[in-house]
């Protein structure tokens, strides 16, 4: 099988998890260096590539972001600002720092997400006499994991899920169509940065937009066939075996 073959192949497959859940990363990350590429250039082109399946996995579920246009508005510049930044702080920073965060990160959003609906009966996003702190706690969240996804991209789906929760967000399909939304600002933004690095190898990051595309999409309309809940679950469990490859690989 040529390193094209298995790029696209693994493109696909990634694309479709980060439109159900995220994390698709963690199969094109090591997919890429696996056919030669450095992990640093590796990682970059990664980024660069991901916004084709933000845009096809969005548009999968344009039905259900209607009722949340609000948040969405909200929740825009928090995106942008964090995958700005998140993509600056890749090309002038070590990955050790957060090499060692990852695995946590993504075990406490999984939690959180696991937990969201319990946490949803103490949300006081709709109590009017706290909404403000609420909103300003959930820009916060939101931009932290713009951050982390302008950085390094593996996990951020489940990470933004978890802060749609706590934002009142418990439906997981109407959850997933913001969630791509947002993503494909982040992925904009720091990818615009990342292009300026030098360090984008270019015919893989073509091939990657292609599979990303290709698979955000059937990811989308596939997952909205299954029940909310085992949708959940899955991400959930998803998250678990993120946390542990993570770990893992730092170790």
């Amino acid at each position: 099988m040529s390193n094209y073959v298995i790029i696209l192949v693994a493109s696909i497959l990634a694309g479709a998890t980060n439109a159900i859940a995220g994390g698709g990363t963690l199969i094109t990350f090591p997919a890429l260096v696996w056919v030669g590429i450095n992990p640093l250039s590796a990682n970059i082109t990664n980024t660069v590539a991901l916004w084709t399946g933000s845009v096809t996995g969005a548009w999968a579920f344009k039905e259900r972001l209607y009722q949340t246009k609000e948040l969405l508005r909200f929740l825009t510049l928090p995106s942008l600002l964090g995958g700005v930044l998140g993509a600056y702080l890749l090309m002038i920073t070590p990955h050790k720092v957060f090499d060692f965060i990852v695995p946590f990160l993504v075990m406490f959003a999984t939690v959180v997400l696991a937990l969201n609906e319990r946490i949803n009966k103490f949300n006081l996003i709709d109590d009017r006499n706290n909404k403000n702190k609420s909103l300003v706690a959930v820009f916060i969240l939101q931009f932290l994991t713009s951050l982390y996804g302008g950085y390094f991209a593996a996990g951020i789906g489940i990470l933004m899920l978890a802060t749609l929760g706590t934002a009142g967000i418990t439906d997981i399909h109407t959850a997933n169509g913001i969630k791509n939304i947002l993503s494909l600002f982040i992925n904009i933004t720091s990818g615009l940065v990342l292009i300026f690095s030098g360090k984008v190898v270019w015919v893989y990051a073509f091939i990657l937009m292609l599979g990303f595309a290709l698979g955000g999409y059937l990811g989308a309309v596939i997952s909205q066939r299954f029940d909310g809940r085992k949708v959940k679950n899955f991400v959930v469990l998803w998250g678990f075996i993120l946390a542990v490859m993570f770990w893992v690989r730092k170790v």
